[in-house]
């Protein structure tokens, strides 16, 4: 019989059903992955965000690049300032500084993969300058109707 629990470490095996998710509020939840709250030596973080019919995230960019997998629904990508309409298994890249953001242009949920090419990752949103860490408490604000 295989062994289910965890891989030896450094190594890593995320089950989404056993991570806490974290509320960014307005039907947008995010379920972390790997990164610095469970890995010592990782390069990338990783995770899934889940939206809700009408929900988005605001403008904001990256201090490091970032790639974007649909994984489920129908999405709507607006980076620097154009849009582009996406189903699963498209995929987006979007070098550092550069303003995006994602939202579900369907019915049903949305589900993204995200992974961003560092350990130490900020949000900037574009509105108003503010930049914090990456799923901090001062990292919520999901949208309604974006």
């Amino acid at each position: 019989m295989t062994d289910r629990t965890a891989p030896d470490g450094p190594n890593l095996l995320i089950r989404p059903d056993e991570v806490e998710p974290f509320d960014r509020g307005n039907g947008v939840r995010t379920i972390p992955y790997v990164g610095r709250w469970n890995c010592e030596t990782n390069h990338v973080t990783t995770g899934q965000t889940q939206f809700q019919e009408g929900t988005g995230l605001p403008l904001h960019s990256h201090n490091v690049e970032e790639s974007v997998l649909i994984l489920e629904g129908d999405a709507v990508a607006e980076i620097d300032g154009q849009e582009f309409e996406l189903v699963a298994g498209e995929a987006t890249w979007v070098p550092a500084g550069v303003p995006h953001r994602f939202y579900n242009r369907g019915t049903g949920v949305m589900r993204i993969y995200w992974v961003y090419g560092g350990r130490d990752v900020t949000r900037t949103i574009t509105a108003t300058g503010e930049t914090f860490e990456h799923l901090s408490e001062a990292d919520r604000g999901g949208l309604s109707t974006p």
